[in-house]
């Protein structure tokens, strides 16, 4: 169903007009952005599927879709995607999905359980991509390589909620994003372990990646229109009850290493090693930065839109 467009009447439950610019997930006046490389691989349209800023179609006159969890959440995911995530209410949410506010209530306690359904939904696409493999298969730099398109991905099919995926309470105080889901960190762990990395190699290059990741994607949505200069929760008080985390024990072993705050030593060695290979491209007289590490041990992969 298409999300209705947002009205004056709906001023009064939140006001969002002085600070759309501002709040995550907010699009910019004008809409998302078009890439700029349409032929993108990594684009839903290109993939077969609906692109974040087309509009859901409405459904046959007299149908009606159950209400449940799991469509309420769909529904504030196709609902963000049209309008950005300062527009989400459960009012207008209600509306989108042609129901009463009261009625969202019964399914989830209110937005921030909404939110948080939310990006578990979203983090989720990664097992349902065909491209991304939970388990090494042809080596840890193929299994990173397919993680990290797989995540941009998910940034380019909701770039409006992207940034929320960066700025939402984590499940773990020490899980980074934007792999927000503990079965993902986990994965990522052991396939660096079973490889042969060490406990403190492995949570070096589980950091050093997450911050690729973050900081590329971000930017990416950034000059699609969407505003990430502001969190949802300015508190970042987790949600919820704690989590039972018996069933990842390489994160409880590794909670130690995962808790250290080394966020000023990534900076520093991130910028040394891009300062070196500026050096290195000034020194040859090349117009192309030399490879990384990753991309020097980088494989190729199969044409399925990595």
């Amino acid at each position: 169903m298409t999300p209705p467009t947002p009205g004056p009447h709906d001023d009064a439950e939140r006001d969002v007009a002085a600070v759309v610019q501002q709040d995550v997930g907010a699009v910019v006046e004008g809409g998302v952005e078009p890439p700029d490389h349409p032929d993108d691989p990594d684009l839903p349209e290109n993939r077969g599927l609906r692109a974040a800023q087309d509009a859901v179609g409405p459904p046959d006159l007299g149908t009606r879709v159950p209400l449940d969890r799991a469509r309420i959440i769909e529904g504030a995911i196709e609902y963000v995607d049209a309008h950005g995530l300062p527009m989400l209410t459960m009012r207008r949410l209600g509306a989108a999905l042609g129901v009463e506010a009261m009625s969202l209530y019964r399914y989830v306690p209110g937005r921030d359980d909404l939110l948080d359904g939310v990006v578990d939904t979203v983090v989720d696409e990664l097992f349902a991509d065909p491209d991304v493999h939970f388990e090494p298969r042809h080596g840890w730099q193929d299994y990173l390589q397919r993680l990290a398109h797989g995540v941009r991905r998910i940034a380019l099919a909701h770039p409006a909620l992207f940034p929320l995926v960066a700025t939402r309470p984590p499940a773990a105080p020490w899980v980074r994003p934007p792999l927000r889901s503990l079965k993902w960190v986990e994965s990522l762990l052991r396939a660096l372990h079973t490889n042969g990395f060490t406990s403190v190699q492995a949570v070096v290059a589980y950091r050093a990646y997450t911050s690729f990741l973050l900081g590329h994607l971000l930017l990416e949505v950034a000059q699609r229109g969407v505003a990430i200069n502001a969190i949802d929760d300015p508190d970042g008080s987790p949600s919820g009850d704690p989590l039972d985390l018996v069933e990842f024990p390489l994160i409880v072993e590794l909670q130690p290493l995962l808790s250290l705050d080394e966020t000023l030593t990534e900076f520093e060695e991130s910028l040394e090693s891009l300062l070196d290979r500026l050096q290195t491209m000034l020194d040859t007289g090349s117009h192309h930065l030399p490879p990384t590490g990753f991309e020097e041990h980088a494989v190729d992969l199969p044409q399925t839109g990595i």
